[in-house]
Parts: C-alpha cells; structure tokens; sequence
C-alpha cells in the first residue's frame, strides 16, 4: 500500500523494518477529487503531502484575484507550505488538486513524534527541505533573468508530460505569461 512513499524514503535514507512499521502507522491517506482545496491561504498547514498519483499545485492569489502557480506536485513530489507547517502559523500559499489525486500524508505531531522516534527522518527531511529551497532558487532567478520561451522549457524539463494533464492556464500562471502567449509559444516549438 505504501510502496511508493517508502520508496521515496529509500532515495536519502535506510529505513529497517521495525522503523518501516512505526512509519505506516502513522501514515494517512486520502483521495482529493479535482479542484479540492487541501489548504487555503491564512489557514495553518497541519499536514506534509506526498503525491502517489495526480497533482497537486501551490499557490496565491493577488489583491486583484490573479492565481500564481508556485510549484507543481505530480507523482512522487512532496506538497506543503514550509514555513506555515514547520511554525504552525497562518499560510501564506494554498494547495489544491489539479486532477483527481491520492496522497499519503503525515500531520505536524505526528512527524515531530517519528523525528524522535526515527531520527533518520529529520535528515530525509533536511535533504527534502534543502532541495526544495535549491529548487525555489534557481525558479527565482529564472523568473528573472530568463525569457518566457526559456522558462517554458524549463518546465517541460522539470515537468515532463505534465502539461498534457493540466490545464494551459496554469502552466501559464506558473510561467508568469498569459495563457495567449503561452499559445503563442507552443505554436514556435
């Protein structure tokens, strides 16, 4: 049932079975149909997400209304918003379901408590945090200093396939482009 999460385990740390074990316990899952919130803005990310199957996005909106794709969280990807889940405090960003999406998840006590228990999840969880933050970087600076076409395909690197299950307005929204130059764009390649 948990393979997928466990494998994911497995790319940063060694996990015996007893730890394995305590792990699954408190594991949960649940299936998010399309459009679902998972968390609104201003509330406290109670949870860590890891995607098994679909997508999840986070994002905000701006004053006017205007959605802003932050990251996308297909298979396999992880989904909170750091800084509200790791102080318990009012989010800044918002998680929703792109598709129909299962995800295992486990809420803040519970990790804290496996942290103590598996001291070896506090360095999965580093080296998770840690590429996250590498990745949030380099999503800056190519909002900066590179062109539309460039950060198109840095997407369709990052994401491949992605973009044949998802609407055209978010990837836009990710890109920082209107949804006609997104067009326009695709048209070219």
């Amino acid at each position: 049932m948990f393979e997928s999460i466990l494998a994911n385990f497995a790319m940063h740390i060694a996990l015996n079975s007893a730890e394995t074990a305590i792990i699954c316990t408190r594991l949960q899952q649940k299936t998010v149909k399309k459009n679902a919130v998972l968390l609104s803005a201003g509330e406290v990310c109670r949870n860590i997400y890891f995607v098994h199957s679909g997508c999840l996005r986070i994002f905000n909106r701006d004053k006017e209304g205007g959605e802003h794709n932050i990251l996308f969280c297909p298979e396999n990807w992880w989904a909170v918003d750091i800084a509200s889940f790791s102080g318990q405090a009012p989010s800044f960003y918002a998680i929703s379901a792109l598709e129909e999406t299962e995800v295992f998840y486990l809420r803040y006590a519970d990790l804290e408590e496996l942290y103590i228990e598996i001291p070896k999840l506090e360095r999965f969880f580093r080296i998770l945090t840690q590429n996250g933050f590498n990745l949030f970087q380099r999503r800056i600076n190519a909002n900066l200093s590179r062109s539309a076409e460039e950060r198109y395909a840095m997407f369709r690197k990052l994401y491949p396939k992605l973009e044949q299950r998802i609407a055209q307005k978010h990837i836009a929204a990710y890109l920082g482009i209107t949804p006609v130059f997104l067009s326009i764009i695709r048209k070219k390649k």
